[in-house]
C-alpha cells in the first residue's frame, strides 16, 4: 500500500513541479519508514530499486512522456541496472532521490540515480533502460524528438555499460 500512496505522490509532485528540462536533475525527497528496513535495520536494497522507479515515473512525467506513453501503450523496460551502496540508510532518516539522464544511444537511456541524505551520497545507480511498443522497441530518438530534445547530444555512456560484456545483455 505505502508504494500506491508514494506513487501517488510522485505523481501529484511532478504535475506540481510542471515541465523539466532534458538536462535537470530530477528530485523526489522521501524518509526510511520501518516497512522499508530489512532485520539489520537499514534500508532493505530492493527498497533502493523500487524507490529507483518513481524516479524514473518522476523524469518521464516530467518531460512530458506520460500522455504519450500511455496512449501508444509504451512500457518503460530495464536491461540493466549497477548499484553500489555506501551507507546505510537508518529509520527514520530522510534521503532525496535525485534522477537524471546521463547518456543515451539509439536504443539505450543511461539514467543516474543518487540516494542523498543532506549532501551525503548514500547509494547510487546507473540504470539502462528502453521503451518496448508493440512492434519493438521505440527508438530514443522517437522520445527525444517528443520531448523537445531532439537536437540533444549524449553525453558518455557510463563505463560500467561500454564494457563488452555488458552490451551484450
Amino acid at each position: 500500500m505505502n508504494l500506491y500512496l508514494r506513487l501517488i505522490y510522485t505523481i501529484f509532485i511532478s504535475w506540481r513541479q510542471g515541465r523539466a528540462n532534458l538536462a535537470e536533475a530530477q528530485d523526489l525527497s522521501f524518509r526510511a519508514w520501518p516497512h522499508d528496513l530489512d532485520i539489520n535495520l537499514h534500508v532493505n536494497n530492493g527498497r533502493y530499486l523500487t524507490l529507483m522507479d518513481l524516479g524514473r515515473v518522476q523524469l518521464m512525467l516530467r518531460l512530458g512522456m506520460g500522455r504519450k506513453i500511455l496512449a501508444e501503450g509504451w512500457m518503460p523496460v530495464i536491461g540493466s541496472v549497477h548499484m553500489r551502496y555506501r551507507r546505510s540508510l537508518p529509520p527514520f532518516k530522510g534521503f532525496r532521490l535525485e534522477t537524471r539522464i546521463v547518456a543515451w544511444d539509439e536504443k539505450w537511456f543511461y539514467i543516474e540515480q543518487k540516494f542523498l541524505a543532506g549532501q551525503e551520497l548514500m547509494a547510487v545507480g546507473i540504470v539502462k533502460g528502453l521503451f518496448r511498443s508493440k512492434t519493438g522497441t521505440v527508438p530514443v530518438a522517437t522520445l527525444l524528438d517528443l520531448t523537445g530534445n531532439a537536437r540533444a547530444s549524449s553525453g558518455p555512456i557510463p563505463e560500467v555499460f561500454r564494457a563488452p560484456e555488458s552490451r551484450a545483455l
